[in-house]
C-alpha cells in the first residue's frame, strides 16, 4: 500500500507570523530632477507615474487573493530621507511581524534608526545594514474583506 503524502507539508501557512522579509515594497533613489526623470520613465518606458512615482501590483502565489504593491519613487538629490546612509538608493522591504523582527535585529546588534511608526497603510521602521545602507521595513495593513452581503 502506497503511503499517502501530506500535500500541505510544503505549503506555507497563511498563519505564519515568523518575523521576516516577505518581499520588496519599494525601490527609492535620488534624482537631480525627479519630475523630469519620472516623465522620461513614463514617456520612454511606459510607467504610469504620479507625484509619488509608480506602483506595480502583483499577486501572492501562495495566497492569490492577496495583491501586493511595489512602489518605485524618486527623491530629490540631497534629500535627507536616506540619511544617515550616504548611498543613492534605499530599498523598502515588506515584512511580517515587524515588532518581532525589530526585537530580533536589536538582539543581533543591528542599528535601529527610529521607533516603529504606524499609519493607516502600515507600520514602518528604518535600520542600517552592515555597509551603512538605510533600509525601510514596512508591514502593510492587511486589507479587510467585506463579508457582508447586500440584502433587499
Amino acid at each position: 500500500m502506497e503511503e499517502q503524502k501530506d500535500e500541505t507539508a510544503n505549503t506555507p501557512s497563511t498563519n505564519d507570523t515568523t518575523p521576516k522579509v516577505t518581499g520588496i515594497g519599494g525601490i527609492f533613489f535620488f534624482s537631480d530632477n525627479p519630475k523630469e526623470t519620472r516623465e522620461w520613465y513614463s514617456q520612454n518606458l511606459g510607467l504610469e507615474t504620479n507625484d509619488y512615482g509608480s506602483s506595480f501590483e502583483s499577486r501572492n502565489l501562495n495566497n492569490p487573493e492577496e495583491i501586493n504593491t511595489l512602489q518605485w519613487s524618486l527623491f530629490k538629490k540631497g534629500s535627507d530621507y536616506f540619511a544617515p546612509s550616504k548611498k543613492e538608493f534605499m530599498i523598502n522591504y515588506r515584512v511580517q511581524n515587524i515588532e518581532g523582527l525589530v526585537k530580533k535585529l536589536q538582539e543581533k546588534g543591528t542599528t535601529i534608526l527610529d521607533s516603529i511608526a504606524t499609519y493607516d497603510y502600515g507600520k514602518f521602521v528604518h535600520i542600517l545594514d552592515p555597509e551603512g545602507n538605510k533600509i525601510e521595513l514596512w508591514e502593510p495593513i492587511e486589507a479587510k474583506q467585506d463579508d457582508t452581503k447586500a440584502t433587499k
